[in-house]
């Protein structure tokens, strides 16, 4: 549910950006710093989101990709663990029924 509101939302957000960018199709002058050039407010206002968005979803992908580096870990870390026999494996009576199935309702 909660991916179909984030699309819902950035659908939105699109189609707010687009509506604005297309009321603005006014020449304005762009200073890169070395050279000024006079292109379409509507490229101008396009091309922010369109790096705006790659920045947000480069942000994304290395964070997942860290925090996946992150479960591997802790995973390898569990399982040795598990092989020096560290860790109580026995289930705290009356909790087990908590993390089947049918005692998910109970939460």
């Amino acid at each position: 549910m909660k991916f179909q509101w984030s699309l819902i939302l950035g659908l939105f957000f699109a189609l707010l950006t687009a509506v604005f960018a297309v009321m603005n199709v006014d020449t304005v002058p762009v200073n890169f710093g070395f050279d000024f050039v006079s292109i379409p407010l509507i490229l101008v206002i396009l091309g922010c989101a369109l790096i705006g968005g790659v920045v947000v979803g480069s942000y994304g992908i290395f964070r997942q990709y860290k925090l996946q580096k992150q479960i591997k870990n802790l995973n390898a870390e569990l399982a040795k663990l598990r092989d020096a026999g560290s860790v109580n494996m026995e289930p705290i009576p009356g909790e087990s029924d908590l993390f089947t199935p049918e005692g998910s309702s109970q939460l």
